[in-house]
């Protein structure tokens, strides 16, 4: 395995990070995204969760080959890509409003509580993926992850919006 792999895969080595490595990993995501939005938008923000993918995709063919263990819990770039996409309403939602995003906390904190609660608990489409045993199952089952958990902010931030306020 090279250290580049290495690098990526556990994310400049926050995968090492005891206890609880996936939760490291998606606590530093957030800082890390909240920089490239700052820098480049939600559009370069997007395209930043693709390459991430296709990288951490890439690292963790490298650091799984040989091994019976498919997903290491050092790995957490897939961590990293799930709190994304988990985080990307919140950034959609400032950008369109043209606001700072850090007023938007509640939906930070619901996107790093949902993101962690479904890459936990592993329901439905996110265990299947999970089950495939691979290096693109280590990275889908975050990406399901964190699309249900984006969709879960939109629905709590709607139902905040439109029936408490």
């Amino acid at each position: 395995m090279t250290l580049l792999a290495r690098l990526i895969g556990t994310v400049c080595f926050v995968g090492y990070m005891k206890p609880a490595p996936g939760t490291w990993g998606s606590l530093v995501a957030l800082p890390i995204g909240f920089v490239i939005y700052q820098v480049g938008g939600f559009w370069l923000f997007c395209a930043a969760i693709i390459v991430a993918f296709f990288k951490g995709w890439w690292a963790t063919a490298q650091m799984t080959k040989g091994l019976e263990n498919h997903d290491p819990s050092e790995i957490v770039v897939d961590e990293v890509v799930g709190q994304w996409i988990a985080i990307a309403p919140v950034f959609f939602a400032a950008t369109r409003l043209d606001i700072d995003v850090t007023l938007l906390w509640p939906g930070w904190l619901a996107a790093f509580l949902l993101f962690r609660a479904f890459d936990i608990f592993k329901p439905w489409l996110v265990g299947w993926a999970d089950r495939r045993d691979d290096a693109l199952g280590v990275m889908l089952d975050d990406v399901i992850a964190g699309i249900f958990a984006a969709i879960s902010v939109l629905i709590l931030a709607a139902f905040f919006h439109l029936v408490i306020m």
